[in-house]
């Protein structure tokens, strides 16, 4: 007959795998901690790890401009109040930039770009050093100065959201622009700012510390909270990113452009106040090339020109390690030429190594597709 036996034990179709043999538990266990291991030191080796190597060289960098100055100059840092005094300085001339810096990282994280930051600082600060503002007293000065920095903020952002400009083209037309309306209120003269609390904030210190020092230890702290702990930040590296995937995640990109370069004005209307304290005036040539400043401190702190990755805090040593050298340099009595071409070729390197970094991160994807495939 060709019918089955009743104890017959039917076959195993052959695309079945076979039945796995006895597991021990121990085994298991050991398995587990094992393959945990690596799991527990994965902000190190893996990506989330990049940032933090990225800042030790940062440190790195601060330690090897500070031993330079010590060869150099041993008779001043030979003086432990001169050192204290000094790094104060530096302190204080990387605060204006530092917040900045803040809003051009949101900005070039967010895949775009903002060349007209120094020409708003300008406007803001010309703006608020007008007599009928300074009649307001200090309040409408701080007022005007991030009304004036949003407002432009907002502008650069219609454009290249809505506008489908590009953002260097943008953000380049919104730089001639600022800097002829500041020079057009302020008839290319030098407006003196009389209000002494204004004039205040660069001279007032707690603790021994400046409060323009203050005042960047706060706006870093809400950057560093907005992008790394909540759905803005994590927005902004998506929009970066791949703003069509971001899109199709049901993130509305082109709203998301548009705060991005707001955020930037208010950082910049915030540097105004903080620039023009430090002046105590404001004109239309002031915060010259902060733009490239900004951007130079951004790239050599990690943050990536087609966006998608940066950091706070790694921007923030950017900015500081440029006012080291800026410091440096003048109190070994050397040119600004120099200067800005050592600025330079550290930013040229900067953008080289990443892009040898970007170039071995694609062919590493593109061998594990290929070994999975």
């Amino acid at each position: 007959m060709s019918e089955m036996s009743p104890t017959a034990t039917p076959e195993r179709p052959a695309d079945l795998p076979a039945q796995s043999p006895p597991v021990d538990p121990a085994e298991t266990a050991a398995a587990t901690a094992k393959s945990d291991a690596p799991g527990r030191l994965s902000w190190w080796r893996g990506d989330g790890g990049e940032g933090a190597k990225r800042n030790l060289g940062l440190l790195a960098t601060l330690v090897v401009l500070v031993v330079i100055g010590i060869l150099t100059r041993p008779d001043l840092y030979g003086n432990a109040s001169w050192v204290w005094g000094n790094t104060l300085t530096i302190l204080k001339l990387a605060s204006v930039v530092g917040v900045v810096t803040v809003g051009m990282t949101f900005v070039i994280i967010g895949g775009g770009i903002d060349l007209s930051v120094g020409a708003i600082v300008a406007l803001a600060g010309v703006w608020a050093t007008t007599v009928a503002t300074q009649s307001y007293g200090a309040g409408g000065m701080i007022f005007s100065a991030l009304t004036v920095g949003l407002a432009v903020g907002v502008v650069n952002g219609l454009l290249v959201s809505y506008g489908r400009l590009v953002p260097f083209i943008a953000t380049l037309a919104m730089m001639v622009a600022a800097r002829g309306l500041a020079a057009e209120i302020s008839d290319k003269q030098t407006q003196v700012s009389n209000n002494t609390f204004i004039n205040g904030i660069a001279s007032t210190e707690l603790l021994g510390i400046p409060l323009l020092v203050y005042i960047l230890a706060a706006v870093v702290v809400a950057g560093w909270v907005l992008l790394n702990r909540t759905t803005f930040g994590r927005r902004t590296v998506a929009v970066g990113g791949n703003p069509e995937a971001a899109r199709l995640a049901g993130i509305n990109v082109r709203r998301h452009t548009l705060y991005l370069y707001a955020l930037s004005g208010l950082c910049c209307g915030i540097a105004a106040v903080m620039l023009t304290a430090q002046a105590t005036s404001a004109q239309a040539a002031m915060a010259n090339l902060y733009e490239l400043d900004a951007i130079a401190a951004a790239i050599i702190g990690g943050t990536l020109l087609s966006g998608g990755r940066g950091t706070i805090i790694g921007s923030l040593l950017g900015v500081v390690i440029f006012s080291t050298i800026t410091n440096l340099f003048a109190i070994n009595g050397l040119s600004t030429e120099a200067q800005n071409m050592v600025k330079g070729g550290i930013i040229v390197a900067a953008v080289l190594i990443q892009q040898v970094q970007f170039r071995s991160l694609t062919q590493f994807l593109g061998r594990n597709r290929a070994t999975t495939t």
